[in-house]
């Protein structure tokens, strides 16, 4: 049996009130949630649906996937009281569905919950001390597995505090639903077409979910949506051929240098992006001042930021969660490991813009070719190529502020309320397709290496989330009979 330490960081507490009646979570479902993780029976749990390789992109990790949805996510749907679904992809390239419901009482308010079953390939031979990435493997508070941070460890967190509820109160006080989807990780194919055409079956209230990390491992934190992401490929396709750099060289020109150029009249040396178009208009006061205070890095295994770097009137914050960033993700001509003396043919770039709800993406293409066209680079081919879109609920929505003062009930330091979070994932079907707000409450941190050979979950995250969890959703029960 797996006992796990105490946390490290600020314990939980529960209501003032003497006897708990109207605490944000009683005492016995705080006792209950962190005797679940201590006994190690949540490590056993993640285990199991760890050791299923649901790899969305590869043939193997399909059979997988029916697998999971089939064995783990319907049992555990059908235990909370819910009729479950499973539906086939409008898209070929992405897999099935699944919805689980509960409807207690039409009146009451209706959660929507999210998670994605599919997970990145597990890098099979490279992570630290031969573990195996599909054998959940505990070292001190790391708890080492593919999906052990991203996602299955995160939903199995809510699945279970939802559980504990249940068992504790004979109802959840609320109408439930619960997505599945199985393409997270290759840009959810077909998830916009799904939801468009199953609204009344996805219709809530509010959507809670849990993806993503926390601002840093010590830190309850609720983000309100995502950064959208486009991918722009420049090509400087010159001619077919290499020519001896001694016999050309100052007459042919170079593709790589003509590409270096083109790259730095997108973003300069010190990642100032130069292009107006491809930057947000403003810089809300309501997102300001919700980034105000907050500290990036400066934690144990973090990396030290770089001063000097990026929008410098902005504070990291602000230029992590709040603005824009043109990244070069990959950039090549010939074979850089064995060079050899001639001016090559053609370069390529990968770049990438991470880019905040309220920006207009729908002409980067065609911005970036006139910015360089402009500059000299007209025989710079451009592709640009969007994945998740940007949104966010507003910061000073109802829901925000009941969520915080839950959270700020139930744990000793104070929930931080991110506008956006860095990465990104697919918010936008929920705010602009369904209407709702949205609440991310992540159980992971920075440091986790997902999608890296050694992912893990941290124990003391998974033993105090599954209290805030549970605390949100006793909460909303609670406020549902009020109702």
């Amino acid at each position: 049996m797996v006992r796990v330490r105490k946390p490290t960081y600020a314990p939980l507490r529960h209501s003032t009130s003497e006897s708990g009646d109207n605490a944000v979570i009683p005492a016995e479902l705080v006792t209950k949630a962190h005797e679940h993780v201590d006994s190690g029976a949540f490590f056993t749990e993640l285990a199991e649906l760890v050791r299923y390789a649901t790899v969305s992109d590869h043939p193997s990790g399909r059979v997988a996937i029916k697998a999971y949805l089939d064995e783990v996510l319907t049992p555990a749907l059908t235990a909370l009281g819910c009729s479950v679904e499973t539906y086939p992809n409008p898209d070929p390239d992405g897999g099935p569905f699944l919805i689980g419901t509960r409807i207690e009482r039409p009146e009451l308010p209706t959660l929507l919950c999210y998670g994605h079953a599919d997970v990145v390939d597990g890098h099979e031979g490279r992570w630290s001390e031969g573990r195996d990435p599909w054998t959940l493997t505990a070292d001190g508070e790391r708890w080492y597995g593919r999906g052990s941070a991203d996602n299955k460890g995160q939903h199995l967190i809510n699945l279970t505090a939802l559980r504990l509820l249940l068992a504790e109160t004979g109802s959840l006080g609320f109408n439930l639903k619960f997505l599945f989807e199985t393409g997270e990780e290759i840009g959810s194919p077909g998830l916009d077409e799904f939801v468009e055409a199953n609204r009344e079956a996805l219709s809530a209230d509010v959507l809670i979910a849990s993806d993503g990390p926390r601002l840093d491992a010590a830190t309850p934190t609720v983000f309100l949506g995502a950064r959208g992401s486009v991918r722009i490929a420049l090509d400087v396709d010159l001619r077919p051929d290499a020519y001896h750099s001694g016999n050309w060289g100052g007459v042919l020109r170079n593709p790589a240098t003509t590409l270096a150029g083109a790259i730095a009249c997108l973003v300069d040396g010190h990642g100032r992006v130069q292009v107006p178009e491809l930057l947000p208009p403003e810089l809300p006061d309501t997102v300001r001042a919700a980034l105000a205070g907050l500290e990036i890095g400066n934690k144990p295994g973090d990396p030290v930021l770089d001063e000097g770097w990026g929008d410098t009137a902005l504070t990291a914050a602000e230029r992590l969660y709040g603005w824009n960033t043109l990244e070069v993700l990959s950039l090549g001509a010939a074979d850089i490991d064995r060079p050899v003396n001639a001016i090559p043919g053609r370069a390529r770039a990968m770049l990438q813009l991470r880019y905040v709800a309220g920006t207009d993406v729908d002409g980067v293409g065609e911005a970036i070719t006139k910015h360089l066209a402009a500059n000299g680079f007209s025989m710079v081919d451009v592709t640009a190529d969007g994945s998740f879109r940007a949104s966010r609920t507003p910061v000073d929505d109802p829901w925000v502020g009941w969520a915080k003062s839950v959270l700020d009930e139930v744990a000793e330091q104070r929930a931080a309320i991110l506008p956006s979070f860095g990465g990104g994932l697919p918010n936008h079907v929920f705010t602009d397709l369904l209407g709702l707000p949205t609440l991310w409450l992540p159980h992971s941190y920075p440091g986790c290496l997902q999608h890296a050979p050694d992912e893990h979950l941290l124990a003391p995250i998974a033993r105090e989330g599954l209290v805030l969890a549970t605390a949100l959703f006793h909460a909303l029960g609670r406020r549902g009979e009020e109702a």
